[in-house]
């Protein structure tokens, strides 16, 4: 009876410590948590950030044999990365920067894990750790520096296309003058929304695709050049309807329609790839001419 008492009294102590370490985690990134939130809501760039953490925690409940069998050994130096944490918490609340807040809450939560349950628990928990990075947006300096070439190349994809179907086309930066209308490729049709979108599913679909870390490595980066060209390819699809049917054609649903057309074609492109990898790089035990890449839940040993 006493075991059972000393039991029921340590589950509670338990809870407790986990009750209180939330609630503080609450209390300190509040106002971190709220604007990122609010981002995820009125950016369309990082609509996707809803999604990033329920599949980060599917990811730690899929592990949650081997986290079971992890041998549990606290190791101090996870303090120090919690404190370093929160000094990156201050400076970047002191200095207006949101990127630095908003990342210094991934190190917090890695710090927690190799503090409370070591080395091992944190090798386990890598992935859904580092995947959390992928709901936090960049900098503005970066994501400029991303947007802007992005434009360029979405331009001048258009305009050779434009020229290969003898359509005139003038070009000057990453404005495209037809004869009856001038299109801009705004920061908007960058890419770089379906750029940050497709890497995210392109992550999480080579994960379930194949175990090889190698072989979702190349996925992921594969949806690089797809998004890039997919959007090269949108612009000159809007440049061709523009030509032939008026401005109105580059405007309104058709042109929030096409975008969803050229992701699905996108993820299309990247699901054909990773087959075609898949087969002619099999993994042991597996042969050459099987089927569409394997979506089990026995990955990641």
């Amino acid at each position: 009876m006493m075991e059972l008492e000393a039991s029921s009294s340590s589950r509670r102590a338990s809870l407790g410590t986990i009750a209180a370490v939330t609630a503080a985690f609450v209390l300190c990134y509040w106002n971190v948590l709220t604007k990122l939130v609010f981002d995820w809501a009125h950016d369309d760039n990082y609509s996707h950030g809803f999604l990033i953490v329920p599949i980060a925690l599917y990811f730690v409940w899929e592990r949650r044999a081997r986290l079971a069998a992890a041998r549990i050994r606290p190791h101090w130096f996870g303090l120090v990365v919690v404190i370093g944490s929160l000094g990156l918490l201050v400076a970047g609340t002191l200095g207006a920067e949101l990127f630095v807040s908003r990342v210094s809450i991934i190190f917090l939560i890695a710090g927690a894990v190799l503090f409370a349950a070591g080395f091992e628990t944190l090798r386990i928990l890598s992935l859904p750790i580092a995947f959390l990075l992928l709901m936090v947006p960049p900098p503005a300096i970066i994501f400029n520096q991303i947007a802007f070439p992005l434009q360029l190349l979405a331009s001048r994809f258009g305009e050779a296309t434009l020229q290969a179907f003898s359509i005139p086309v003038l070009r000057e930066g990453n404005v495209i003058t037809l004869a009856n209308t001038t299109l801009e490729v705004a920061e908007a049709c960058s890419g770089i929304r379906s750029l940050v979108s497709l890497l995210t599913l392109g992550i999480v679909y080579g994960y379930f695709a194949d175990r090889r870390p190698a072989v979702r490595l190349v996925i992921a980066l594969s949806t690089v050049p797809i998004a890039i060209v997919a959007n090269g390819i949108r612009v000159a699809g809007t440049g061709i309807a523009a030509h032939y049917y008026g401005a109105q054609a580059a405007e309104g649903f058709f042109h929030s329609f096409s975008g969803w057309i050229v992701f699905v074609a996108a993820f299309a492109l990247l699901y054909l790839l990773t087959t075609v990898m898949i087969r002619l790089l099999p993994s042991r035990g597996d042969s050459p001419a099987a089927g569409s890449p394997p979506l089990t839940s026995e990955l990641a040993r």
